[in-house]
């Protein structure tokens, strides 16, 4: 009966795409789970007469014709909640657009709201098992959510090479409207290297992080030196939204066994993973790490209720006030603000919490005339248009490769002074001359 039902969904990605009508809002799987091949594909709908589809992603891994080609604009919108590289070198389409959302949200209203467009979920799972189940595999951030409103059609890339994991993440073959098995290898981001920067910002924090907290931990070579500087740590615990190279280090080398957690203790909890192939094989049929949804690991008060909950995120910009811009460039889209609000504001309600903000002193930009510059990244405003991923009154402990600025019940004065201290030491005599026009010193 199930290997029946199997064999009655199975389609080819053609078939699969014939069940997209005009008019569809397409939703697809975050990051590492989007359905590649289909997508890779879906621009064929143009010359069926496909036309008003909208397509929502977040963190997309590839560049598709839909995206990348204009001819397409008729056909398909596409919104995101987080930016990649392809989405910021396309946005100055009049197809592509930003969508702002803190991400235990991300589903709320527009997706599912009465009147809506009809949704599509597209994403990619893990083969089924004997009992008729598919894995959502490495992300379960929004989909699984979008399933169990029971309005949404699902289609599927089955794939192999994808782990199988563990959480509310499993969906029955019943529930599917088609599948499309694939072959192709799990998108992989790199480790990266950790620069003497990174390490130093990544001990500041360790020395703040006691034993027993449970940790939240974000990706690149930040979070990376910080999970290396906590390797010495005992009893550490993991609720995250994303589930990261530097977590499996962690919990090899002992530092993390989940013992002290007060939400499924012994367990790692997350929405989402993506990383190295080394992660992926961790993962795979790993009953320790669940995979739970979005709206419920990153819900502030869930987060709160962990023991020592400690979230560590980074950031592009901060100014005197302790105002976070951590997705845009001035105006100018780059990321997204993800689960940085939801992990820092949880934190800070747990019990014994911490939040880090942590960026670089300066960055190199190219001024008009094409020379090499370093500009402060502590400034005494944010840039015009800059978006305010954290405000200031959710701040609390900000890091940089020069020390630590704890800002938390801060007045503005007090906060000034203390993040020129960790400002890069060129720039210090500057900030304070404009401290001094704001009346802030």
């Amino acid at each position: 009966m199930i290997l029946e039902l199997y064999k009655q969904r199975k389609k080819t990605i053609d078939e699969a795409l014939e069940l997209i009508n005009s008019g569809d809002h397409l939703i697809c799987g975050l990051g590492g789970s989007e359905p590649i091949d289909i997508l890779s594909s879906l621009h064929r709908l143009y010359d069926k007469g496909i036309t008003d589809l909208l397509l929502t992603n977040t963190l997309p891994m590839g560049a598709y014709e839909f995206i990348t080609d204009t001819k397409y604009k008729d056909m398909i919108s596409v919104s995101s909640w987080f930016f990649t590289p392809i989405m910021r070198k396309h946005y100055h389409q009049e197809n592509i657009t930003f969508q702002p959302n803190h991400l235990h949200l991300a589903l709320k209203k527009r997706m599912v709201a009465e009147g809506s467009r009809p949704p599509v979920l597209l994403t990619t799972c893990s083969p089924m098992d004997k009992h008729g189940y598919l894995s959502l595999s490495i992300g379960n951030t929004y989909e699984m959510q979008l399933i169990e409103t029971g309005i949404a059609k699902v289609i599927l890339e089955v794939n192999p090479n994808y782990p199988r994991t563990f959480g509310d993440n499993q969906i029955h073959i019943s529930e599917v409207d088609a599948l499309v098995e694939t072959q192709r290898q799990v998108p992989c981001l790199p480790k990266g290297s950790i620069n003497s920067y990174d390490q130093r910002i990544g001990d500041f924090i360790a020395e703040r992080v006691e034993d027993d907290s449970t940790i939240q931990l974000g990706i690149g070579s930040i979070p990376n030196a910080v999970a290396k500087a906590l390797e010495s740590k005992k009893n550490l615990g993991i609720h995250t939204e994303m589930f990261t190279d530097g977590m499996v280090d962690l919990i090899k080398a002992g530092a993390v066994n989940n013992s002290m957690k007060s939400i499924y203790k012994r367990k790692s909890v997350c929405t989402f993973a993506l990383g190295t192939k080394e992660l992926y094989d961790f993962l795979d049929d790993n009953p320790n790490v669940l995979f739970y949804k979005g709206c419920w690991t990153n819900d502030p008060f869930v987060i709160a209720q962990n023991h020592k909950m400690v979230s560590i995120n980074t950031t592009i910009e901060i100014d005197f006030s302790g105002q976070c811009c951590s997705e845009s460039i001035g105006y100018k889209q780059f990321s997204g603000t993800g689960g940085q609000a939801d992990t820092a504001i949880g934190a800070q309600k747990s019990l014994g919490g911490k939040s880090f903000i942590a960026l670089y002193s300066t960055a190199q930009i190219t001024g008009e005339q094409g020379e090499k510059k370093n500009i402060s990244k502590i400034v005494p405003t944010l840039k015009p248009g800059a978006a305010v991923s954290l405000s200031r009154n959710d701040v609390d402990y900000v890091v940089t490769e020069y020390g630590v600025a704890s800002l938390r019940g801060e007045t503005l004065a007090s906060r000034a002074k203390q993040l020129i201290s960790i400002a890069h030491p060129d720039f210090r005599e500057e900030l304070e001359h404009e401290a001094k026009k704001m009346h802030l010193v």
